[in-house]
């Protein structure tokens, strides 16, 4: 009789501390999840509103310039409109000294170019590709290899050579800079004997 007693508080003890844990968990669950919400669920702001704002703003700006021209109109004095200023950029050329000459692929015949090309971007592209001339060079001839006499016939044989030029060079200079930036391939002279 006295093991049953001391089994009783054993048994309380060991379920109430079952209890206290799949509580305290469920509390941690809640406010984790809580949580979350607050910081990553919500309803977020109706983008609607912020649209209309702007709609007002711009007809409010509209109406006033209306306005003024009217005004201006009965006054007959001309109004001055500001001109919106058009950011244009620069386009920077590299000609490559020397001609490049290869064989076409398949044929007897052999292509000789001379090269330039061209960007919009800032001076260090241009500086890139001085910088690393030879082996972009190396790349340009292994591009205009690969090339045959059918290939480069015509506008668009040599616009197509131009543009897997220009996709070599990009490659090379994001290889050896991590950026390319030339945007076109100028021929200098296209001599096909």
């Amino acid at each position: 009789m006295a093991d049953e007693e001391n089994n009783e508080p054993k048994k309380k003890g060991a379920i109430l501390r079952i209890l206290i844990f799949v509580v305290a968990g469920l509390v941690l669950i809640g406010a984790g999840l809580g949580g979350g919400y607050i910081l990553f669920g919500g309803s977020q702001p109706d983008p609607s509103d912020e649209i209309e704002s702007i709609i007002e703003k711009k007809m409010a700006e509209a109406d006033a310039e209306r306005q003024a021209e009217e005004e201006a109109a009965l006054n007959n004095e001309k109004v001055v409109k500001e001109t919106p200023e058009i950011e244009t950029f620069v386009t920077t050329y590299f000609e490559f000294p020397g001609d490049f000459t290869t064989n076409l692929r398949e044929s007897r015949k052999f292509l000789q170019v001379g090269l330039g090309v061209s960007t919009q971007y800032d001076d260090e592209v241009i500086s890139n590709v001085e910088d690393h001339q030879l082996a972009l060079r190396s790349e340009i001839l292994n591009v205009m290899s690969e090339f045959s006499e059918e290939d480069i016939q015509g506008k668009q044989g040599r616009e197509a050579l131009a543009r897997a030029l220009a996709d070599g060079v990009n490659a090379k200079l994001m290889q050896l800079e991590d950026f390319g930036g030339i945007e076109e391939v100028h021929f200098t002279s296209f001599v096909l004997q």
